[in-house]
This record gives structure tokens, sequence and C-alpha cells, in this order.
């Protein structure tokens, strides 16, 4: 039950980014969004660049005998930020939380083993990825939220068996190593059924302002709505690059919709000219307790967010699930350009 409640908390903050709207002249360097109030752009620009040669090496340990080298540095716990993983390479996202619900920053890393008495893999580096956007794209929910959670973490780990794994964090804090365990479930990809990276997408239509008859607050809960329902999916895909993301930034079980939303809109700033950008609303009639609309029963997705990105013949060039920042959309992005 804590976990959940670790978990819950977790994705709650994945909201609270600092700052409000409106346009600003902020540098490029997304962690120079960060607010620098006690030393937390510090840290997370710390975090954001972690190095294999930064973290103990396994070394034939067991997880759990690495676990007891690497404890020291207090107590914390991690907050899984993504849920589906299959065999082969999966991303993992993840937030750090300590025994007073801070989040933790610092150069992170993560080590696997099929048990906790099992030699450990890795370390795998988890680089903090930045939820900030530049203020002209932060929706006002985003921007009236005031404990700031600036990024999150996610590392490349090479699953090579389906089944449960342990999981092991290890973060660097004032010197001394923090680490916090959990598990995940690793299914094969033809019994996830999603669409994966080289699979053709399913040729769905999605909600525009045309269907919803100008509208727009049918099928965008942002506060204000994006400028993203401009077309249909299956008028544009295999015609050119698509960005399709599934996001409710009000009602999102987990949360992290909003941020997601806003960087979508940031990066459509940059790639517009090159990519087309759809944002697809997740309830029936905004309204949890009416189901999934048909895009997402399509896609068989059963979380949000989403974000699928389609190259110009029609097939998935990366999928990103759960929370995700500037720096993972960005490098989906470019795999269709």
């Amino acid at each position: 039950m804590r976990s959940r409640v670790l978990l819950a908390a977790l994705l709650s903050a994945l909201l609270a980014v600092a700052g409000c709207g409106g346009d600003d002249d902020t540098p490029a360097d997304p962690v120079s969004r960060v607010p620098a109030e006690g030393g937390l752009q510090e840290r997370v620009r710390a975090a954001a660049a972690p190095a294999e040669a930064d973290f103990p090496a396994a070394d034939g340990k067991t997880l759990a005998g690495l676990a007891e080298e690497v404890k020291g540095g207090g107590l914390v716990e991690a907050g899984l930020a993504t849920s589906v993983f299959t065999v082969g390479d999966a991303r993992v996202a993840f937030g750090v939380i300590d025994d007073q619900g801070q989040f933790v920053y610092g150069k992170t890393a993560i080590y696997v083993a099929r048990a906790p008495d099992q030699p450990a893999k890795g370390p795998f580096v988890a680089p903090a990825d930045v939820l900030v956007t530049e203020g002209r794209y932060r929706s006002r929910q985003a921007a009236e939220e005031t404990d700031p959670f600036a990024a999150v973490y996610q590392a490349q780990v090479p699953f090579d068996k389906k089944g449960k794994w342990s999981i092991l964090t290890v973060t660097e804090r004032d010197g001394a190593w923090v680490a916090a365990p959990f598990e995940v479930e690793v299914s094969t990809a033809k019994a996830d059924q999603i669409p994966d990276v080289g699979e053709p997408a399913p040729k769905v239509a999605t909600d525009t302002l045309e269907s919803a008859k100008g509208d727009v607050e049918q099928i965008d809960t942002r506060v204000p709505p994006s400028d993203m329902h401009e077309s249909s999916f299956e008028d544009v895909v295999g015609t050119k690059p698509v960005a399709l993301l599934f996001a409710t930034p009000q009602l999102c079980q987990s949360r992290v919709c909003g941020p997601v939303t806003d960087v979508a809109l940031q990066l459509k700033a940059k790639y517009g000219d090159r990519m087309e950008f759809i944002h697809q609303e997740v309830y029936v009639d905004n309204d949890p307790a009416a189901g999934l609309r048909d895009p997402l029963q399509q896609f068989r997705l059963r979380t949000e967010p989403w974000l699928f990105v389609v190259g110009e013949d029609g097939k998935v060039t990366a999928r990103l699930e759960g929370s995700f920042g500037l720096t993972a959309f960005e490098e989906a992005v470019k795999t269709a350009l």
C-alpha cells in the first residue's frame, strides 16, 4: 500500500512546475528554466549528466549486495513514471523521493536483476529530463502550481526475458549514495499489442476542431486549449511525419499529461513546419466514467499519456509512455525527420 501512496504522490507532483504563463526570454538550455532557489538548478544540472564511471561497478554482486554497499545517504523511495515494459531495450522512468516527501536530484543510475539475490546488471545511467517549458508554452494548470517538480529520471534497460525484474535506483546526494528498490513486470511486444517501433500505426480518425464543430473544449481539457487539433491523424499519416500525443491535461489518471502537452507545444513551435503535431484527448465526453475514446482503443492503450512518432511511411519510429521531458520528446521527434 505504501508503494501505491508513494507512486500517487510522485505522479501528482509531476504537474508542479514553477513559473507562470506568458512570453519570456529564457535561454534554450532546459535546465536554465529550473528555479535556482535552494540550489535546485545546480542539482538538476548534475542529475542531467551522469556517467557510468560515476557509479559502483556490479562486479558480480547481487542486487541486494549492491544495496548494502551503497546505503548510508538516508532513506529514499522510487516512484515509477512508466508502466509498460517489453523485452528488449525498455525505457524506465521514475522519480526519487526522500523520507520528507521531497524530490531528490543528483547523478542517478539503475541496476537490474531477475531477483534481489541474483547477479546485478548495470549501472544503466538515468539522466534527469527537464519538464519545465518556456513560459509561453505553459498551461494555466502548470503555471498555477507552486511546488516545483523539475525533472524525471529515465534509463534505457535491456531486458532479455519476460517476467518480474528487480530494480535498484542509486542516486548521489550530498556526497553519499541513496538507493531505492522496486519491481517491474516485463512482457513481450506481441503480448503488449500496443503499436511498436517499426510497425504501421493504426489509421485512426482523431478529433479535430472541425469534428467538434468549433467547440475546442470538447476535445481539449488543457487551459487554454492547444492548437494541435487542425488535422485528423488518418488524413495525414503516410503523407508526412506525425507526432501523435494521447493526453488529458485536466483528467489524467497519472497527473503527467499537462506537462507533456506543454512540451508538445514548445516542440511544435520548433518542428511544426516539418511534422504534424496532434493532441488527442483520452475520455469520451471528457468523462473518465464514460470510457476511452476510440483512437486509444484502436491503439490498445490502457494508460496515459502516450506519444507515438510516425514517419512519412506510416510506421512508428518512436513511442513514449508516462512522464517524459523535453529531451526524450525531442529525440523521439527526430527519429521521423
